[in-house]
């Protein structure tokens, strides 16, 4: 097993794992507020959610986007990209889209590489040498092989499905009005979202550091994209992109700047660390 599948394989391991905690936290709360039956309904909306992510996340993620279908005749040279990537790869040929906007950003969806679409933006034709565009495809190919996806879809649902439940208890729990009941669903409130937070973010940038390697395999060039992070983020500095707070984790960089404080809980992995661990691929490759 090479270096880059060892990788790969871990970081779906450790999201797997995340995963059923981000599950089970649900069914947990559902036991502390009712018990069996309530744990066992919770139960039913994880795979709820988990049905609804299947079937419907790649068209919820392209509305969002504003991201409209793009023909071969209107874009050739980044359909040509994406046909040698995919050959490269193994994988299906995807849709592709355009999302009209100036800031260089791109993105993945789909449930199954069968039934994948990858949205790139205005800026980003504009800004990356083809070098790099190919290893942002890569990338994007990356989670579309790996079913990142739809990962991302179902740990966002339910982590909402948290924060949500959380907080109708604070206001609407049960009417015991003793100070250690209060005390109690205050820490609901406020610890269930912040570690369904955690687990998201865990998964979000295990799913990206997978993505990163896996892209340099298939382009060959691993400076390629390490190059390409690096414009991307100086671009979303410079012109920070409006998007739906779902969405956002699904771009290969944060769509807006995250310094400070806000930089600890982004979805993203900080790009010099996605650099530093790019560029050590090289004797490898």
């Amino acid at each position: 097993m090479t270096t880059t599948k060892q990788s790969t394989f871990s970081a779906t391991l450790r999201t797997t794992i995340l995963m059923a905690s981000l599950s089970g936290l649900l069914v947990v709360i559902g036991f502390l507020i009712g018990g069996g039956q309530t744990a066992l309904l919770f139960l039913g909306m994880a795979l709820l959610i988990n049905f609804f992510s299947y079937f419907f996340s790649d068209k919820l993620a392209l509305a969002m986007s504003g991201a409209k279908p793009i023909e071969e005749s209107e874009a050739p040279r980044l359909y040509q990209i994406v046909r040698e990537l995919t050959t490269r790869a193994e994988l299906p040929m995807p849709r592709l889209y355009m999302i009209p906007q100036d800031q260089p950003n791109a993105f993945a969806t789909g449930r199954s590489p069968k039934h994948s679409a990858v949205a790139v933006t205005r800026g980003i034709t504009k800004l990356l040498s083809e070098d790099e565009l190919r290893g942002v495809l890569a990338h994007e190919l990356t989670h579309i092989r790996n079913r990142d996806i739809l990962i991302q879809s179902v740990a966002s649902s339910i982590g909402a499905a948290i924060t949500y439940i959380a907080y109708m208890l604070l206001w609407f729990g049960d009417d015991d009005n003793s100070p250690l009941a209060l005390v109690g669903q205050l820490a609901t409130f406020i610890l269930a979202p912040i570690a369904a937070s955690i687990i998201q973010l865990a998964i979000s940038r295990q799913r990206e550091y997978a993505a990163d390697a896996g892209g340099a395999e298939i382009c060959g060039n691993p400076e390629s994209l390490a190059s390409a992070l690096l414009r991307l983020e100086q671009g979303a500095t410079a012109m920070p992109m409006q998007v739906n707070q779902a969405a956002e984790p699904l771009y290969i960089v944060k769509p807006f700047s995250a310094k400070g404080l806000a930089g600890l809980f982004s979805t993203h992995p900080p790009i010099e660390e996605r650099v530093r661990r790019l560029r050590q691929m090289r004797p490898s490759l």
